[in-house]
Parts: C-alpha cells; sequence; structure tokens
C-alpha cells in the first residue's frame, strides 16, 4: 500500500488580505511586457488533455508545460529575471518599464550601471534561471545548491558562467549562507523567491516574474473558449508560485474565483502543517527534507506568499513520492489523441494528485471537498521539464518503482 497523501481544508481566519495587492493585474502585465521584450520569449504551450480529461471524468484538463520557457527547461527564469530589472531600475531610479532588453545589453547600460553580484540558493532551476539571467544582462551570479543536488542541474548552471556549488546542508541553510554572503558583498543582492521579516520586496518582485505564466494560461484558456477554470492546481516549494498562481487568478476573478488546490511533498509540507494546525500561523519544517520533487524541497515557508494562500486556497495537500512519479508516467505517455507532455518530479505532483482524487474512492472525501466532478474545468502548472534526465528516465521507463 502506498503512502496516503494527507491533506487540509482551509479553515484558517482570514487576515486583511493586503498581500493579494502584490499579484494585481497592473504588476503582472509589467512583468509580461518586460519578458517579451527577450528574443528568447515566446509563449509556452497549454496542453490540452481530452482524452485523459474523458477517461478521468473530467469536462476540461488543461497543463501549462513550462519545459519551453527561454529553453530552460523550467518556468523559474519568469521571477529571477523581472526581480533583477525591478532591483537594477530601483538602484537607477527608472520605472522597469524603461529597461528594455535592448538597454539592459548596452554599453550605455553597462557605463550607467557597472556590475551587481547576484546571489542566490537553489535546487537548479531557481539557480539556472538567475545565472541565465545574469548572463544575458552582464552582471555577476553566485549559486549555492543543497546536499543531494544533481550534477545535471549544477552543470547547467556552470554553463551560464556562475559560481556555483553544492554544499552539505539544506536548502533554507542554502538561503542563509547566500544572504550572508550577499551582505558581505560590495553590489551583492540576494535575490530569493522566500520572503521573510526584512527581506519581502524581492520575493514579491520575483511572485510577479512568476505572474507572466498564469497570465499567459488565462488568455490560452479563453483562445480554447473556456472563461475561468473551476479548478487551479498548483504546487508549493516556500509558496512563491502558488502565492503567486492564486494571488493572479484571485484577482483576475474576485466575484467567482477558482477552487485553488496547493500541493507540497510530504517531506517539506510546511503549508500543509499551517493549514491543520488552523490558527493562520505559518510552520516550518526542517531536517534533509528528502524527496523526488527537489524543487518543492523547502521548509520555510514565504510569508507574502502566505497571507495570499490562508486567505483564498480551498485545501492542501501534501503528497508523497508515488503522487509526482505517476503524474511523470501519464503526462510522459498520455491517452491516445493527446499531446505528451516531459514533466519533472516537481512539475507532475499536479497530474498525479487529479489521477488519485478521481480514480476509485480512496481519497473521496477531498475530491468531494474540492467538488471535482465531470463539470470541472482543472489547469495544472508543468513547472519543469526533465531537469535531470537520468532520474526522470528511471521513474518514466521504470526502473524506478516510486
Amino acid at each position: 500500500m502506498n503512502q496516503p497523501i494527507q491533506w487540509a481544508v482551509n479553515r484558517m481566519p482570514k487576515s486583511d488580505d493586503r498581500q493579494l495587492s502584490v499579484m494585481s493585474l497592473d504588476c503582472v502585465d509589467k512583468a509580461r511586457s518586460f519578458h517579451s521584450g527577450f528574443p528568447q520569449y515566446s509563449v509556452t504551450p497549454l496542453a490540452r488533455l481530452d482524452g485523459m480529461a474523458g477517461y478521468l471524468g473530467l469536462a476540461g484538463l488543461y497543463v501549462k508545460d513550462e519545459s519551453y520557457r527561454f529553453g530552460l527547461n523550467a518556468f523559474k527564469v519568469l521571477g529571477g529575471s523581472f526581480a533583477m530589472a525591478r532591483y537594477i531600475a530601483g538602484e537607477m531610479g527608472k520605472d522597469v518599464s524603461e529597461l528594455t532588453y535592448d538597454y539592459l545589453t548596452s554599453p550605455a547600460f553597462r557605463a550607467a550601471f557597472g556590475q551587481a553580484t547576484f546571489f542566490t540558493a537553489t535546487d537548479g532551476n531557481h539557480g539556472r534561471g538567475v545565472a541565465w539571467a545574469a548572463n544575458k544582462l552582464g552582471q555577476k551570479a553566485v549559486v549555492h545548491m543543497p546536499k543531494g543536488s544533481a550534477k545535471p542541474r549544477f552543470d547547467n548552471i556552470a554553463k551560464e558562467g556562475a559560481q556555483v556549488t553544492i554544499e552539505e546542508v539544506n536548502y533554507d541553510d542554502c538561503v542563509r549562507m547566500a544572504a550572508a554572503e550577499a551582505a558581505q558583498t560590495e553590489h551583492g543582492v540576494i535575490v530569493q523567491d522566500t520572503a521573510w521579516e526584512g527581506y519581502e520586496e524581492i520575493p514579491a518582485w520575483i511572485m510577479q516574474g512568476y505572474g507572466t505564466m498564469a497570465s499567459e494560461s488565462a488568455q490560452q484558456l479563453r483562445q480554447m473558449s473556456v472563461n475561468r477554470p473551476t479548478h487551479v492546481f498548483v504546487q508549493a516549494g516556500v509558496g512563491s508560485l502558488a502565492g503567486a498562481v492564486v494571488g493572479y487568478y484571485a484577482n483576475l476573478f474576485p466575484n467567482d474565483p477558482p477552487k485553488f488546490v496547493v500541493m507540497e511533498a510530504q517531506a517539506a509540507d510546511c503549508l500543509y502543517q499551517g493549514a491543520l494546525a488552523g490558527d493562520g500561523s505559518s510552520r516550518i519544517v526542517t531536517g534533509d527534507l528528502a524527496t523526488i520533487m527537489a524543487g518543492l524541497a523547502c521548509g520555510e515557508p514565504n510569508t507574502i506568499s502566505w497571507d495570499i494562500l490562508r486567505n483564498h486556497v480551498t485545501a492542501f495537500v501534501s503528497c508523497p513520492d508515488w503522487v509526482s512519479a505517476r503524474g511523470m508516467r501519464m503526462l510522459g505517455r498520455p491517452v491516445k489523441g493527446d499531446p505528451a507532455v516531459i514533466s519533472g518530479e516537481s512539475g507532475a505532483v499536479g497530474m498525479g494528485l487529479i489521477s488519485a482524487l478521481m480514480e476509485g474512492d480512496r481519497y473521496k472525501d477531498l475530491r468531494e471537498a474540492i467538488g471535482l466532478d465531470r463539470f470541472s474545468q482543472v489547469l495544472m502548472f508543468s513547472t519543469e521539464g526533465d531537469t535531470d534526465p537520468e532520474n526522470y528516465r528511471s521513474i518514466v521507463w521504470g526502473t524506478d518503482l516510486s
């Protein structure tokens, strides 16, 4: 018997919801405009899985495929690049709308601004995005990775010219290490998507960068004659992505929002633990945070995102690794007629959870609590492709039976 999925319906007391404005439609429009100026920009596909929807008993199932993002195989670059631009704009006394890609890569910009060093901690995708953006904009990057990080992810960061190390500590300790080094470096700045007391501006900008993906998905759904998804499934590490997606869609449909389901790796389920406690305060999970979902192996929640999530999420779900492994296989080998989606360990957990909810009655209580049924139009985000190709093959081709 597989380790069970655990879940908590959101019964937390509401706050004043002041952080929802971070993901205002205007802020997200600004981020999307910035990203669209990159020559590498294109809207990533929204895979329409009609066959899978029919098989599972849903009206529609749509998967945002971020394996195509900027050629980097993951969505994370959206946040780091926009935060870097917002930081540079602030230092130069400009609005970010003035900092086009052409200007940021020009000799005039280099003469006016010089170079900063952007520090970050990462399991791979965020660090690669920061390193890529720094490389493109003529800046420096220093990246620390937690113990157990995959060599291909390390190599991808190093290829972008960043100084990169794998440390013998977990992700949250890597964040503290990067922050301390940035504080001691001239023109050093920490670019991290987790917020804490006194460090909230840059994480808010990162979340707005992620909003580009949410904005694209809403537009693509409308093009498919789906005005509004009934359900949005989104995964969480520190919760920045989840807060960005939930915040954007809550602002887009203020009077009739979708039902939001937030999923975490069971080894690092800090948001679920907060929802389970039910008092509105966040919780921290410690230890090695060992999971195949490396991008979700974060034990300390982003304070900005937590405030958005506690006000708007319907249910928080703690998922064992088998949920992600099942999702990877289902997306990679879909129902006949549906497009295949190459979805990595942190990208496929939504597919695995949706299938667990709809196939059989083991999780009937959760299915009914969120109202998932044959009328549901479901949106999920495959946030990465095969960023660890060897592990991806071992799971999808069947040598790893997680």
